[in-house]
């Protein structure tokens, strides 16, 4: 750090915000806070940023910080020389009134410099601009951060003064500006700048903590807060605890990863506590995706899992207290998962009283788009689909296959399991199906068939799945193209462009022999709607995928 620049700190102290936003909050925050500054001279070249966020604060710390832009020489084009003076060499009215804009008078028309500009010769203002102060430029930078913070919801809520109204996130309630020790006099939101932030909100060692200079911000919210500002510090710090909690629980027990989860969890505390529960084992029975999905989504847990990737009864909580006695936390924790897992068995015991068989006339009365029928009604289109392609396959009998495990896999968009947790269609068809008997074959295709889901994710597992999954894709490509619901730009509410991606990989990678020109014209024959071009653009579609 040169002697002329010091660090500079920006917090903005709020509500809690936003969780799945709060990353993305705090990167964008700091970027175009850093970004003004730099823009504005404010910040040097070896200048470094480090973004912090936590569920109640965004911050900046900007290294090598100017108290004072540099002077900017500025050179400005007025008008040709023929324009600007007249035969004598005097100012034209035209040339006063551009000086009159600039600030400037006729005693600047002896300082004027003539230079070349194509052809002819231009009059050109030679001026210096006097670099910002930090407080003004930081002033625009914190005005420019905020404005363009990809909020997902904006609040609208009063000042102190009772008639003022701010628009924002979150309820701000205080803003830090240090300039090595120094205040920047900046505001916000209607807030004016200091050095004094608060900490956690129960653990805090002090009500109100001051921070002595930009350098000490981390340490002295830590010391006195009891917070890790940093997401990724504290990201990093629920990782090494949820870690060493597994270990605890045995050795070959691991908790789930997500990333998504990770990021959420890091985003609800200041203070992270891991804390490892347990469930009754009678919940086992009930098929693990339930209830992994059940601790995950609805209560933010981390399922613990054995070295074969089986559900244990043991789970983790990442709490935002660290109390010397954790018993009361963990019984909380216990007690309120176990309705959410019993609700889950009672799905589970419920929906199997009941054939996926018997639910598939049910499917007529489901629309699937209100140009395109029921579900019902897709279910047959993708029945007699899948008819060809297992007839191109070569096989009667896994054409006859293929044409139960279509009936039946959209069957469990009926159950209560479902209903409640629409991620696992498909899984949970393969479970009914392996109750109702109909062995595993059937019951992975019907699992399989929506794969691949994204980029990278496995195929299904045997040619029963392949059929279907492909009799399903080129279904839902070949309606929306006879209705016209095409992919514009990088718009594709429909995920077709994934659809198309899913049938050339099981096409390459299965070295399938599918004459896929055949195919489209045949599931475009089950939609009256289809145009006689629709044809060409669905295979042009399909085969623009293997170009890329």
């Amino acid at each position: 750090m040169s002697v002329n620049t010091r660090n500079l700190l920006v917090e903005l102290f709020v509500e809690e915000l936003p969780p799945k936003a709060l990353r993305k909050l705090g990167d964008a925050f700091a970027g175009v806070l850093f970004d003004q500054l730099k823009a504005q001279g404010l910040a040097t070249p070896d200048s470094r940023l480090t973004a912090f966020a936590s569920p109640r604060r965004l911050a900046a710390h900007v290294t090598s910080v100017a108290a004072r832009a540099a002077d900017k020489a500025v050179s400005q084009k007025l008008m040709p020389v023929s324009v600007g003076l007249d035969a004598a060499g005097n100012a034209t009215p035209a040339l006063l009134k551009k000086l009159q804009a600039l600030g400037a008078d006729a005693s600047a028309v002896a300082q004027l410099r003539r230079a070349p500009d194509g052809k002819a010769e231009a009059l050109f203002h030679d001026s210096t601009v006097p670099g910002a102060t930090l407080a003004e430029g930081l002033q625009k930078a914190l005005h420019d951060s905020l404005a363009k913070l990809p909020i997902p919801k904006v609040m609208t809520y009063q000042l102190a003064d009772g008639w003022s109204d701010v628009k924002f996130v979150r309820p701000a309630h205080a803003l830090v500006a240090l300039h090595g020790a120094d205040v920047v006099p900046v505001t916000a939101l209607g807030l004016q700048a200091g050095r004094v932030t608060h900490g956690h909100r129960f653990e805090a060692a002090l009500a109100q903590v001051s921070i002595p200079d930009a350098d000490s911000y981390a340490t002295t919210l830590a010391r006195d807060g009891a917070v890790i500002a940093s997401f990724d510090e504290r990201r990093a710090e629920i990782v090494r605890q949820l870690q060493a909690a597994a270990a605890q629980v045995g050795g070959s027990v691991r908790p789930i990863e997500d990333d998504a989860l990770l990021d959420e969890v890091t985003a609800l505390v200041e203070r992270p506590n891991v804390l490892v529960c347990q469930f009754e084992r009678e919940f086992l029975a009930v098929p693990q995706e339930c209830l992994i999905l059940t601790m995950k989504a609805n209560q933010k847990y981390f399922p613990l899992l054995d070295a074969a990737g089986r559900l244990t009864n043991r789970f983790l909580v990442v709490s935002n207290i660290r109390p010397a006695d954790a018993s009361a936390v963990i019984g909380g924790n216990e007690r309120v998962v176990r309705p959410r897992l019993a609700d889950a068995k009672f799905f589970f015991d419920q929906d199997r009283k009941r054939t996926l068989e018997s639910r598939v006339a049910g499917l007529a009365k489901v629309v699937y788009h209100n140009k395109l029928g029921t579900q019902g009604e897709r279910v047959e289109r993708v029945r007699a689909i899948a008819k060809v392609v297992g007839a191109q396959m070569g096989s009667d009998h896994l054409a006859h296959e293929a044409d139960i495990a279509a009936r039946l896999a959209k069957a469990d968009l009926l159950t209560d399991m479902v209903g409640e947790f629409p991620e696992l269609q498909g899984i949970m068809g393969a479970y009914y199906a392996r109750h109702d008997g109909l062995g595993d074959e059937i019951a992975n295709a019907i699992e399989d068939h929506y794969r691949p889901r994204f980029a990278g994710d496995a195929l299904p597992r045997n040619d029963l799945g392949i059929v279907v999954a492909i009799a399903d894709k080129i279904e839902t490509l070949a309606g929306l193209f006879a209705i016209g619901q095409l992919p514009t730009g990088d718009k594709d509410p429909f995920a077709l462009r994934r659809h198309a991606l899913g049938i050339v990989r099981m096409l390459m990678e299965r070295d399938l022999p599918i004459r896929l020109n055949e195919l489209v014209v045949e599931a475009l024959g089950l939609f009256p709607q289809a145009q006689p071009d629709t044809a060409a653009q669905l295979t042009d579609f399909i085969y623009d995928r293997f170009a890329r």
